[in-house]
């Protein structure tokens, strides 16, 4: 990357984000995360250790009120044994709800749909409270596996499930809390969303508001970067209140301000040009489609919408160039 303003991101933050952020702003929180590439398959098995491999239109309510959807596991349709549950009662709404009921303290879950190549590895809990997996590719048929971890990188399979999917509406697992855009009607993301998008014509207006107050609102956190740990999971509240983040935070907080609004939103991870690791943020407008990545309109050209370049642009023409050319970012992830 090309800018040379001190307030700008250079080649050798560039080389930070790759060496530093990549297990904040990943997404896949497999272990060992890798930093400049994407995860490798782990070693799983069969218990007792056979070894195997891991590999529209929306229509919100009134601007300014919030519209927060919340996950539950009514247990009409659930998969369980005694290591784990998988309640997949609401898979129509765009998720599966699991929980862990045994004792080791490394649980992972993946996700994959079949005929995709794209296995989603997560982090899950260990305590027994379930947690919330959305299902971001769509209609069709998911293999859900929870794992335990053996040693190392190796894990046990403990659970596994096959679920037909068949969403009631596509935008649903872009408009629920997850783990990585984690929010609730008491969050305080949830409350300046509203504040924000009080008096909105238009769901374009709630963008644009939202976008621009993260942008002014978070500054880049070096310190965190230096020192974020794999497995991290943004907390939205506390970017909203340090008014500091890393690439991942940025996107979190917009994006759970903004579906808190009815407004669907990825979280997307993947790459920008030169290999860097990175989080932005893609939405749905009306009448307009996906916004994949771009998100200003100045009546020509949509400008990329991504929080944490914005935000460290300080006007840099270079910059936004950079921004506003989707080609420069490939997405891997969506959350």
């Amino acid at each position: 990357m090309y800018m040379k303003n001190k307030k700008t991101l250079t080649a050798a933050l560039c080389a930070a984000l790759l060496l530093l952020l990549l297990p904040a702003c990943g997404g896949v929180p497999a272990e060992p995360q890798q930093a400049a590439a994407p995860p490798e398959a782990e070693t799983t098995a069969e218990w007792p250790l056979t070894p195997i491999v891991v590999e529209e239109e929306s229509v919100p309510l009134a601007w300014g009120v919030a519209n927060v959807k919340t996950p539950t596991a009514p247990g009409t349709l659930a998969y369980d044994n005694n290591k784990a549950r998988i309640d997949a009662s609401n898979a129509s709404e765009g998720y599966v709800m699991i929980s862990y009921k045994g004792s080791v303290p490394k649980i992972k879950v993946q996700i994959t749909k079949n005929g995709s190549a794209t296995t989603y590895t997560y982090n899950l809990n260990s305590a027994g409270t379930a947690e919330v997996y959305p299902f971001t590719e769509g209609n069709g048929v998911y293999t859900v596996k929870v794992l335990e971890n053996v040693s190392g990188t190796s894990y046990a399979l403990a659970l596994s499930q096959e679920l037909d999917v068949n969403l009631a509406n596509q935008f649903l697992p872009f408009l629920y809390p997850n783990q990585y855009v984690n929010f609730n009607a008491g969050s305080q993301a949830v409350i300046k969303a509203a504040e924000l998008s009080a008096g909105a014509a238009s769901d374009l207006d709630v963008i644009k508001n939202v976008y621009e107050y993260v942008i002014a609102h978070v500054t880049y956190d070096h310190e965190k970067a230096a020192t974020v740990q794999s497995g991290y999971l943004p907390v939205v509240d506390t970017t909203l209140a340090t008014g500091k983040g890393i690439c991942f935070d940025y996107a979190a907080l917009m994006s759970a301000m903004l579906r808190s609004q009815g407004v669907p939103t990825k979280l997307t991870v993947g790459y920008v040009s030169g290999g860097i690791y990175h989080a932005w943020v893609s939405t749905y407008v009306q009448n307009v489609g996906w916004v994949n990545s771009m998100i200003y309109f100045d009546g020509v050209n949509w400008k990329l919408m991504d929080p944490t370049f914005a935000a460290n642009a300080d006007n840099s023409k270079a910059i936004n160039e950079f921004i506003g050319k989707g080609t420069n970012y490939s997405e891997k992830y969506a959350y």
